[in-house]
């Protein structure tokens, strides 16, 4: 299996596209991983900490579009690198000129552009590789989640031996190194089609099936956004850990829901992304209402391990289905979903602060996003009849059994 993948697409593309994913969610992370050390010395309220943890959410969610869709009209390297040379510049502001709160959420805005990376990595990764491997190409491209392991491993320390500020300049450095590899190595995949106007691509959400992703989408990565970028919060209030620690454990949902994004995709392609997903969601809602007890901290953290399992195979496997019934759009509709997934992750830290001013700990928020995922499991089942029936195979498997121009009917291709 492995040798035929590799063969079957461009590696170094789907590497670059990998690094860029991974360096830019890095990026978008650091304010959530120093959080604890900007909230200390800025004295922040537990508002303005939802807000300073929502604004790199919500530009990123918003920016997605205008990037997905640049992507598809410039090109997806030329989309990332213009992303890269953005981020980097945003670096160089924080690490001269951010100082106080205001300046850390204008900060938080120009990291949303990290953020809307997605966008363009994922379809840029992908579009090399035929429909059977796309859930695994996308899980492999997808798994620059990981980025978020090295904000909290690295971002806390260097705060805590530099100063937050000087972190965004240490940062700068990899977004540098990928930006001149990205230039060198990657290809422009060969599936993209003539470019159309604006209003050709966004005609795409006129299409029931993209809202029905975008809530499917809400639930994985929103809560795997929402939680990484949160926990730090979450362990220094409610369980009193040091600023240090508390940005590591952004390692947990990290590492767990990157590692198993490519799992995810990969078991989307062999058994169907439905059947994957209708699991996973079980899975999730399980993780959620558990954590929602407030156990004991070592307890919590394998509830926290299972919520991140099921976040990452759920990313990966929303990922294998979206390209199979939008094949000719992808990075338009990479775009739309992420975004909505974004939404998500900028809804968790509000309802974890609101848990906490209404109830004085932050149960409530838990048991809402375990009730996100009973809801994401209906809508599932609701569609899964039409989908099986329309363009896509039993349980949510690739049709291979057609000519490329064939298959997976019908399709949403912006007319002429």
């Amino acid at each position: 299996m492995a040798k035929g993948f590799w063969k079957s697409g461009h590696p170094p593309t789907l590497i670059m596209a990998f690094l860029y994913f991974d360096m830019s969610f890095m990026v978008w992370m650091i304010n959530a991983a120093m959080a604890p050390f900007i909230s200390q010395e800025l004295n922040l309220t537990a508002p303005q900490k939802g807000l300073m943890l929502s604004i790199p959410v919500f530009a990123g969610a918003l920016l997605r579009i205008p990037l997905g869709l640049l992507a598809e009209i410039i090109g997806r390297k030329t989309a990332a690198l213009i992303g890269l040379a953005i981020t980097i510049a945003a670096m160089f502001y924080g690490f001269t000129f951010v100082s106080s709160y205001y300046e850390v959420l204008f900060m938080g805005g120009l990291l949303g552009v990290a953020g809307a990376s997605f966008a363009v990595a994922l379809p840029l990764g992908a579009g090399w590789f035929p429909p059977q491997h796309q859930g695994l190409a996308m899980g492999i491209a997808g798994a620059g989640n990981s980025g978020t392991i090295f904000a909290g491993l690295l971002a806390p320390p260097l705060a805590m031996m530099y100063g937050w500020n000087t972190v965004y300049g240490f940062f700068a450095i990899p977004i540098i190194i990928v930006f001149i590899l990205m230039w060198i190595l990657a290809k422009e995949p060969p599936d993209k089609m003539e470019s159309k106007n604006v209003g050709h691509y966004l005609k795409v959400l006129g299409e029931k099936d993209i809202w029905v992703f975008n809530l499917l989408y809400w639930v994985t990565f929103g809560g795997f956004v929402g939680f990484a970028s949160f926990i730090p919060t979450f362990m220094a209030d409610q369980y009193g850990v040091s600023k240090v620690s508390a940005g590591q454990f952004m390692i947990l949902i990290g590492f767990t829901a990157s590692a198993v994004r490519v799992i995810g995709g990969y078991f989307a392609d062999r058994f169907g992304g439905i059947r994957a997903l209708s699991g996973i969601y079980i899975i999730i809602m399980i993780g959620a209402l558990a954590a929602s007890l407030l156990p004991h901290m070592y307890l919590l953290l394998i509830f926290l391990f299972i919520m991140a399992a099921g976040m990452g195979a759920g990313n990966g496997s929303v990922f294998q289905l979206l390209p199979l019934r939008f094949p000719h759009a992808k990075a338009l509709t990479s775009g739309i979903v992420g975004e909505f997934g974004s939404l998500g992750g900028a809804f968790i830290p509000m309802v974890m602060v609101y848990s906490m001013q209404s109830t004085g700990n932050y149960s409530m928020g838990f048991m809402i996003y375990g009730v996100t995922a009973i809801v994401a499991l209906f809508i599932l089942v609701t569609v899964q009849r039409k989908w099986t029936t329309s363009w896509v195979g039993k349980g949510g498997k690739a049709l291979i059994s057609e000519a490329p121009s064939k298959l997976n009917k019908p399709h949403y291709t912006p007319s002429s």
